[in-house]
């Protein structure tokens, strides 16, 4: 006797960009979702569909449901997804949920639609800087996240996803201060300080009767699963790499917050000071300020002394620290965008996208956290500030990987924890940091227990 449960299914309709294509366009997705694609789609949507979970680690989340499976068909209406066995957290009553349903269809949007539309203008070739900045753009525009005409409003809001309580809380207080103000929040889409500002924004929106304000999530499919898309986040772009991420972020951002935080927030600070650095964007006006409660006066001392002893006081000038006082970080976040605004009229530059920002090639090329690349990175100063920040981002990248991404975690499993090799003034503060991170549990959200994924030689 067959005791096998029967599947539970739902047929879902898309939202936004995929609700009106033509036969051949429907024909022609279903055709692109499969093969090679589709486990990438499976996972994708699994963790759109699982939000509000308390896990952040992919492996785990996908062993827990592995009879989920999603599958694209088509009738004439339009294009139908056909889930099952999917996290019945999505649903009320047997409907989607439709900001689930919105988030599904910007994970088939962006890892099937998108590059399958566009990848072909550039014959297969994604390795120059120019050709990478316009693909971005591209994904960006598709999302309807570049608005025309729009005057600089959004705020980049960056940290972690493991933070305490007093922090997520101070995260919803710095989120209310920029509402009222005005300004739209980006943010990784998740949880904690991905969630905070957009939480503490949607009230004072609401008392400003603003039905248009943006809630922009940027993620790619390697740390979705960790970060997946919290509900306020009315607009979801998942880029297809962390590197490209991070541009969409700095390219879309009129200024930067950086709350508490990991390995990830320290990549991501790292990645915004070797940009800041060059030449060529020393002019290009762009606040960034790291803040906290009271209570987190601490990490940002330890973060800050880490950068002054690695890079310099060059790179530490590039941001102001502001402790405990959300509408003096509005205040001065609202001084410097109209700032932005001056400099991009003055220049005649677009007001939603920065042109002007030069990256370099190396700083868009993604960066495999294997074994053999972790090892070589160069953590000594015979080399160029920003080059040196590059590859302590990329160290720090490699530490995220091995947290909670799925190829990370598996690389570790099989071959130990990755071994990274650094001069003295280089590797001792940031041991010391690592360590931090580790005591705060700042680096996932099971860091009662958590076993490091790397070695510091």
């Amino acid at each position: 006797m067959d005791n096998k449960k029967a599947d539970t299914i739902y047929n879902v309709s898309p939202e936004s960009s995929l609700e009106l294509l033509s036969v051949n366009e429907m024909h022609w997705l279903i055709e692109q979702s499969q093969g090679e694609k589709h486990e990438l789609i499976r996972r994708c949507v699994l963790a759109v569909l699982n939000s509000g979970s308390k896990l952040d680690n992919a492996k785990q989340m996908l062993d827990m449901y592995q009879d989920f499976d999603v599958k694209l068909s088509w009738q004439r209406r339009g294009i139908r997804f056909e889930l099952i066995n999917p996290p019945m957290q999505a649903f009320v009553d047997g409907e989607m949920i439709l900001g689930m349903r919105e988030h599904l269809s910007a994970v088939v949007r962006d890892l099937v639609y998108s590059p399958s539309l566009y990848e072909s203008q550039y014959n297969g070739d994604l390795s120059q800087g120019k050709k990478i900045t316009d693909y971005i753009f591209r994904i960006l525009r598709n999302a309807e996240t570049v608005q025309r005409g729009k005057k600089p409003s959004l705020v980049v809001c960056w940290g972690g996803h493991a933070i305490s309580d007093n922090e997520y809380k101070y995260t919803k207080k710095v989120g209310y201060e920029l509402g009222l103000r005005g300004f739209d929040i980006c943010t990784g889409c998740g949880a904690g300080v991905m969630k905070g500002p957009m939480k503490g924004a949607t009230i004072s929106h609401a008392k400003h009767r603003n039905p248009d304000a943006l809630y922009l999530g940027i993620t790619e499919p390697g740390i979705i699963a960790s970060e997946a898309p919290n509900p306020i986040v009315n607009h979801l772009v998942i880029m297809p790499d962390i590197e490209k991420r991070l541009e969409a972020f700095v390219r879309l951002s009129h200024a930067i917050i950086i709350f508490p935080g990991g390995a990830g927030t320290a990549e991501e600070l790292l990645y915004l000071i070797g940009l800041l650095l060059h030449p060529k964007n020393k002019s290009i006006p762009l606040q960034v300020i790291l803040t906290g409660p009271s209570s987190s006066k601490e990490y940002f001392e330890r973060l800050d002394q880490f950068v002054k002893t690695t890079l310099g006081t060059e790179a530490s000038d590039l941001y102001k620290i502001i402790i405990d006082d959300p509408a003096t970080v509005a205040k001065e976040l609202k001084a410097s965008i109209n700032e932005v605004t001056e400099f991009r009229i003055k220049h005649n530059d677009s007001f939603n996208f920065n042109w002007r920002l030069k990256v370099n090639e190396e700083w868009q090329i993604p960066f495999d956290a294997t074994h053999k690349n972790m090892s070589e990175l160069n953590l000594s100063k015979d080399q160029p500030i920003h080059e040196l920040a590059l590859n302590l981002r990329k160290a720090f990248s490699g530490i995220v990987a091995g947290n909670v991404k799925p190829d990370g975690i598996a690389e570790v499993e099989k071959h130990g924890p990755f071994i990274l090799h650094g001069s003295k003034e280089i590797s001792e503060p940031l041991n010391n940091l690592l360590k931090c991170f580790i005591q705060e549990n700042r680096m996932t959200l099971a860091s009662n227990n958590y076993v490091p994924c790397f070695r510091l030689e």
